[in-house]
């Protein structure tokens, strides 16, 4: 009597520029890796976010000691969060879990997401509750997903980014977004399943610096907020009462004192408001072009890629 194949156990680590940091990541995870081989056929898949040193390089060395390691490389930078969803769309496993390779996100806690998960759930995350970063970042970010969780249209996951472990069916339910800007966070808490959390501060990077700095972090943050909230497309509605009241005032108030600074405010505030009314709409007509669209948010370099196999051709 033949015994049941292992699952297949994808660790997927997105990688841009990390030259330094790939030797020092295989440190840590190794012995995660072969502590989880007793349970799991575990592969090792690099989403190279076209890495212009010689991170490559690294990732060929890191094969030479783990064969069941893979790279999928993307054909330019696309950014983290569409070279994450072009690794789901072309990683094949039974079960998901997501990393950075700076470790700041510890490789240590995997064990823990696979406990949660043969507790029964299907996605395991870490819980941010601290990180090494200056008092006012920190301030910002926990301002902004509190309020990006108050207006948004489906649920938030507070604290949570990308470092889980869910299973097929959840990695399924979030490549059936098809977003031209993929905001991953957002996908795991609209799809459901049961969800663990568990609580970690995020340490320093390993090595080399990081490529994500202010101006990304406000982009990312108002991509986010547009992916997961109609907010800005209904506020006009939302305020049409009290600019109809208040150029209403403004107009009477222009007539019988006879102000010229009265109906100067009356038509700052008109033209203000046709104006935000105007962006908000182009904003999201933009987006929901270009979802229309329907064109993949990244492309694979396959002479530099070595993709890991389908279950299906193991069979």
């Amino acid at each position: 009597m033949t015994s049941a194949p292992r699952l297949v156990l994808a660790i997927v680590c997105p990688v841009y520029n990390e030259e330094l940091v790939v030797p020092l990541f295989f440190e840590r995870i190794l012995p995660v890796m072969e502590r989880l081989t007793e349970r799991f056929e575990v592969r090792l898949v690099f989403l190279n976010n076209a890495s212009t040193d010689r991170t490559l390089e690294r990732i060929e060395a890191v094969r030479i000691k783990w064969p069941a390691t893979f790279v999928i490389s993307m054909s330019r930078n696309v950014g983290y969060q569409a070279s994450v969803e072009c690794g789901l769309r072309n990683i094949d496993a039974d079960l998901f879990v997501i990393i950075d390779a700076d470790c700041e996100d510890p490789p240590e806690m995997i064990p823990q997401f696979v406990e949660k998960h043969e507790q029964g759930f299907d996605i395991a995350y870490g819980e941010r509750v601290d990180r090494p970063e200056p008092p006012l970042i920190k301030s910002g970010r926990k301002f902004f997903y509190r309020l990006l969780q108050r207006v948004a249209d489906e649920e938030i996951i507070l604290d949570m980014a990308e470092f889980s472990l869910f299973t097929r069916e959840v990695r399924d339910a979030i490549v059936d977004d098809r977003s031209s800007f993929p905001f991953l966070r957002a996908s795991i808490g609209r799809v459901g399943f049961r969800r663990a959390a568990i609580p970690f501060s995020r340490q320093r990077r390993i090595a080399g610096t990081t490529h994500y700095n202010l101006m990304g972090m406000s982009i990312f943050a108002v991509a986010g907020l547009l992916s997961a909230s109609t907010l800005l497309l209904r506020l006009p509605i939302y305020i049409l009462p009290f600019w109809i009241l208040t150029l209403c005032v403004l107009g009477v108030w222009s007539v019988k004192a006879h102000s010229v600074w009265a109906g100067l405010a009356a038509l700052i505030v008109f033209a203000t408001y046709i104006g935000a009314s105007v962006a908000f709409t182009a904003l999201y007509v933009a987006r929901a072009y270009k979802n229309g669209l329907q064109r993949p948010n990244a492309v694979i370099d396959r002479k530099r890629s070595n993709l890991p196999p389908r279950l299906s051709d193991e069979l």
